[in-house]
């Protein structure tokens, strides 16, 4: 794995996409694993699961030879936000708003996502939003959102599928500041273990310092697909797109997530979808191609790499 593109600088379009995608379909697939996991302590095992993560990234990082360096100044605030947002408060907006809505509108509140990366992203890049990824962004919205369904929920689940939607665009968005000098393995690198420091201090406060030992065999089993796949190779997989991309045309991909889970779903042995959700993949791929073709929109150009790097930016 670690002498595949992912070391590569020079990503194409094409490459970059294919990256992204490969991440969201790793996310939709999550969501059958992560159902093993209902009755589990939530926060220990999302400490669990971020910590094997980041020593599973230090380790392909250093084979891949990508330098880790450390982060400086406001830095720290911008990937302590993408771990706050994107890890932290994204998993208990889940498990609560789970309490309060069913599965398809915090769905919804996902797939609407690649709305505010298409009006934002570009901002944030020095760019300005281009008509065409705004609308392949609607287009990919009205597509997840039929593949998801529409549920019910009352006013609290509302609310915590607000937070949802806003912790999905901040595990991006926040990202993007950082990650001309962090590089998509830097990003992951110290999300991740800022996020495990912060679910392991809410574990042993709620949970209990012991709370890991209780986990059984298939608990763990599903930890470590979640820490494997969902985490170290989908987050290296995900920023490298941004990277390469911008997150405005990237965010479109997120539109693969649901597309996965449901046909995840097939291959589990749960019932044919209806017409709606193959309708809805038909209109996801439809505002995949309007967004991602060569007409969509280049990703603006980035500030060369430095060549070296001094003793204040040491390596990991």
């Amino acid at each position: 794995m670690v002498n595949s593109v992912l070391a590569r600088p020079g990503l194409g379009t094409r490459t970059a996409a294919a990256s992204g995608a490969t991440g969201m379909v790793f996310v939709g697939g999550s969501v059958a694993v992560s159902s093993l996991l209902v009755s589990s302590p939530l926060f220990t095992v999302q400490a669990v699961r971020y910590g094997l993560a980041c020593l599973l990234l230090v380790v392909f990082a250093r084979l891949a030879r990508q330098r880790i360096v450390v982060p400086r100044g406001v830095e720290w605030l911008w990937l302590s936000g993408v771990a706050v947002t994107g890890m932290v408060m994204f998993n208990v907006a889940l498990v609560y708003g789970s309490e309060h809505a069913e599965p398809a509108v915090l769905g919804v509140a996902v797939a609407s996502v690649p709305v505010v990366m298409a009006a934002v992203g570009p901002l944030l890049e020095g760019a300005r939003p281009t008509a065409r990824v705004l609308v392949a962004a609607l287009v990919v919205t009205g597509g997840a959102a039929l593949v998801e369904g529409l549920g019910r929920s009352d006013t609290q689940g509302l609310v915590w599928a607000v937070v949802v939607f806003a912790c999905e665009a901040g595990f991006t968005l926040l990202a993007v500041p950082v990650l001309g000098r962090h590089r998509p393995w830097g990003v992951s690198v110290h999300t991740t273990w800022i996020a495990a420091l912060m679910f392991l201090a809410i574990g042993v406060l709620r949970e209990g310092p012991t709370a890991a030992l209780h986990l059984d065999r298939t608990e763990l089993v599903a930890v470590g697909y979640l820490a494997v796949a969902v985490t170290a190779l989908a987050f290296v997989l995900w920023y490298t797109c941004v990277d390469r991309l911008g997150s405005g045309r990237a965010g479109l991909l997120t539109g693969v997530a649901p597309v996965a889970a449901a046909l995840s779903g097939i291959a589990l042995g749960q019932p044919v979808p209806g017409v709606l959700v193959w309708v809805g993949i038909a209109v996801v791929a439809v505002g995949l191609a309007l967004g991602l073709s060569p007409a969509g929109g280049a990703r603006p150009p980035r500030a060369p790499r430095p060549l070296a790097v001094g003793r204040r930016e040491a390596g990991l």
